[in-house]
């Protein structure tokens, strides 16, 4: 699980919404380059969408080869966040907010997906603390950037492959859905079913400062591997 990674409502029953209603062939650009952006790329270009991927390091958009085989597009940050019509923040939490504070301009009236949860990690690289204990970093992100649309969902799950591959536990997880924004909501709600994501399988947890407590799932992280060892985890609702 990606620890710098990742009464009750179906957002399909709330808005009519089947998978891949809300969204489009569009384009998508996904803010970093590492598990989560190579997951959802995949899922994601299957899927039929456009695919920007952008990356902080120069020297990074020059060795990674699997972005092309993908049939995605390289480029740096701001031109991938420029240039899509949805974004993806597949960035470390804990660098997550300086970043797209720095996109501001960029963003700007656009989808933002945010996937990270910011905590400082222990020796063993878990999660031992969250960097916004009394708040989150959606919540943050919203604040600093209040005509980006941000959406939280798919940090509840690990390794990141599961984002794109939610059919593949042995028990249903569920993605859950934190924002202000219904239309934002509903977007993002068809891009997981892109992804796979049955619509029964996504809850819409109200208003982004509900982020708050998916996000803190990371917590939980060390003593269930240290329980069941290194084996896939997600969050699943029995009902």
């Amino acid at each position: 699980m990606r620890t710098s990674w990742p009464a009750e409502r179906s957002l399909a029953s709330e808005a009519n919404l089947r998978p891949g209603d809300a969204v489009s062939m569009t384009t998508i650009g996904i803010l970093g380059t590492g598990n989560v952006a190579r997951a959802l790329t995949g899922g994601l270009r299957k899927a039929g969408h456009t695919l920007i991927i952008g990356s902080r390091h120069a020297q990074a958009r020059t060795s990674l080869r699997w972005i092309a085989d993908a049939g995605a597009r390289l480029t740096d940050t701001a031109d991938a966040a420029r240039s899509a019509d949805v974004v993806v923040n597949a960035t470390p939490g804990e660098h997550s907010l300086a970043l797209l504070t720095s996109l501001r301009r960029e963003l700007e009236g656009k989808v933002l997906i945010d996937t990270a949860n910011a905590v400082e990690q222990g020796p063993d690289g878990l999660a031992a603390r969250l960097l916004h204990p009394d708040t989150s970093l959606a919540e943050e992100i919203q604040r600093a950037m209040p005509r980006t649309r941000v959406v939280k969902t798919l940090n509840t799950m690990g390794p990141a492959s599961l984002m794109a591959a939610p059919q593949s536990l042995s028990v249903p997880p569920v993605a859950f859905l934190s924002g202000d924004d219904p239309a934002a909501k509903r977007t993002v709600a068809g891009l997981l079913g892109d992804l796979g994501w049955p619509s029964h399988q996504v809850i819409d947890l109200g208003g982004i400062a509900s982020a708050r407590v998916p996000e803190a799932f990371v917590l939980l992280v060390r003593p269930l591997i240290r329980a069941l060892g290194p084996v896939p985890l997600a969050l699943s609702v029995a009902r």
